[in-house]
């Protein structure tokens, strides 16, 4: 069962509130979930208890407290737009900050994974190179990725992005990506478009699938 608490964060002692739940059967490490823009909705909470039917403590934290405690939205144009407003606002470094102090609530029991999806994958991408004690990440479809591609990860990272996104300009964030780190693991899913992992129409099944057994496996290879 998956219950709410409150962490600090390390930028500046705001206290933020974070959906966290238990691992089922043997702790295999811990992992932090980082919400789309529509806050922890619905999807990420499927996703939270997917993660720890696997084996994980898992902690997602509601990155838009300090604009609205507990906001979460709809997936429509009103949603799509707070939510974009509110992770304007919130700027660069609350998010990873924020980040941090999820990492360090779970650091003491083991290996540390992030994963993060649209918004969270853009925060995903930015806290590799900035936090400590993160063991791998796994970014979702992360529109500024592209952006800050220069960005030198600390730890292992794979990218993800569905080629029928019509959000992001998938060639163009392959490019940038591939210029700035040609060794670095991007997969693209010919199939899928934007928020594939939440499983709505715009997903293909197998793409889902093999993304999950993609990030489990960066994760279980840097377990130690």
């Amino acid at each position: 069962m998956a219950n709410m608490i409150t962490l600090q964060s390390p930028i500046d002692g705001f206290e933020f509130t974070a959906l966290h739940a238990e691992p089922e059967g043997a702790r295999r490490g811990g992992v932090v979930v980082i919400q789309e823009v529509f806050g922890i909705d619905a999807a990420i909470q499927r996703d939270v208890a997917r993660w720890a039917a696997l084996g994980f403590e898992v902690i997602a934290p509601s990155m838009f407290d300090r604009q609205q405690r507990g906001f979460v939205a709809q997936h429509d144009a009103e949603g799509l737009r707070i939510g974009i407003q509110y992770a304007g606002e919130n700027g660069d470094q609350n998010p990873t900050s924020d980040v941090q102090a999820c990492i360090d609530a779970l650091k003491d029991r083991g290996p540390v994974f992030l994963v993060g999806y649209c918004y969270g994958g853009t925060i995903t991408w930015r806290a590799a190179s900035q936090v400590t004690d993160l063991a791998a990440a796994s970014s979702y479809y992360g529109s500024g990725v592209a952006a800050s591609a220069k960005l030198e990860p600390r730890c292992p990272i794979i990218l993800h992005f569905g080629a029928q996104d019509p959000y992001i300009p998938v060639e163009e964030s392959l490019a940038a990506i591939k210029t700035a780190h040609p060794d670095l693991p991007v997969y693209v899913y010919d199939h899928s478009g934007h928020g594939f992992n939440n499983e709505g129409p715009d997903a293909d099944p197998a793409d889902v699938l093999l993304a999950r057994q993609r990030t489990i496996a960066l994760f279980e290879k840097n377990t130690n």
